[in-house]
């Protein structure tokens, strides 16, 4: 029974140390003593209680503004932030102390740890990428003005990781307007266009090789869906796309793909050929036929009616 009671003193006394704790921090909070305040909010920073320190640091901003302590204080408070894993907040505190203490030692600091902000808040590669375009800006920024910081080289692996994941996003999207081929004809087409610019805009992308593959791929889907009169063109397109694919790449693991994919559009042009000759046969037998029988007049020309004059001819 003692022990059951003494544990239980123990427990209440605990829990009054704990509430006298909270009520001090309330009571500092509220009170406007900004000096013992600061240092409650540094003490607790450097525990790492970011959580408390940040609204100690919140309020502290509005009271130190204009004075010279201000600018610690928002250095700690812009890496508050930041160890909170706010960085949308951080990355503007974090400039706007750069900004306005340019002067300041840890100017450069803040200006880089501002672009590292964006860089974390890059998302996956098949979102938008709207904070990744600003993150290599913010980070070109940073190598631009402190070209000799050892903080650079750190800004420009970050500005090829970011890289990286536009050169995906622009691979995938153009792989998906080749899957979306069978719906939309021209997506073929667009498919082919699509890779073309990635490579324009990314000229070392990895994806390089596969990609020269799959234009052939995409420009023979194209060709082999077409209209009767367009098909020739488009496969020889393709054909020039392996040419040009196996000068580059003769030893490729999509070679043997490739080459076949070069060979249906060889036999792809031969029956296109052969179809419109049969087409051209029957239409001139049809022809000849309707002057037979006194629906059209023979002429000089030999040039077949067209669709729609047959088309009229039969509505008769």
């Amino acid at each position: 029974m003692f022990k059951v009671k003494h544990l239980i003193i123990l427990v209440f006394v605990a829990a009054l140390g704990i509430a006298g704790c909270k009520s001090r921090f309330e009571k500092l909070r509220a009170s406007n003593d900004v000096a013992k305040k600061y240092q409650e909010a540094l003490r607790l920073y450097n525990k790492r209680d970011y959580s408390k320190a940040l609204v100690l640091f919140e309020d502290l901003s509005q009271k130190y503004r204009g004075r010279a302590e201000a600018e610690d204080l928002n250095y700690y408070y812009s890496y508050t932030l930041y160890r909170l894993s706010d960085y949308t907040t951080a990355r503007y505190q974090f400039k706007s102390f750069a900004d306005t203490y340019p002067a300041s030692k840890n100017a450069e600091e803040a200006r880089y740890m501002a672009a590292y902000c964006y860089y974390l808040e890059s998302p996956v590669f098949s979102l938008d990428q709207e904070n990744t375009y600003k993150a290599i800006d913010a980070l070109q920024l940073f190598i631009n003005l402190y070209p000799t910081s050892d903080r650079a080289a750190a800004a420009g692996k970050y500005i090829a990781d970011l890289r990286t994941k536009l050169e995906d996003k622009a691979f995938e999207n153009a792989k998906m307007y080749l899957t979306t081929g069978p719906s939309n004809v021209d997506n073929y087409r667009a498919a082919v266009i699509a890779l073309q610019n990635a490579q324009r805009d990314y000229p070392d992308i990895k994806y390089a090789e596969e990609m020269d593959f799959l234009m052939i791929r995409a420009q023979y889907l194209y060709a082999k869906n077409s209209y009767l009169f367009r098909q020739e063109d488009r496969f020889n397109e393709a054909i020039s796309l392996y040419t040009a694919f196996a000068d580059k790449y003769p030893d490729s693991p999509f070679s043997k793909d490739a080459k076949g994919l070069k060979a249906d559009a060889e036999a792809g042009i031969v029956l296109t050929k052969q179809e419109i000759a049969l087409n051209n046969n029957e239409q001139e037998k049809y022809r000849q036929m309707l002057i037979r029988t006194g629906k059209i007049k023979d002429t000089v020309s030999a040039t077949p009616p067209n669709k729609s004059e047959i088309t009229n001819i039969k509505n008769k």
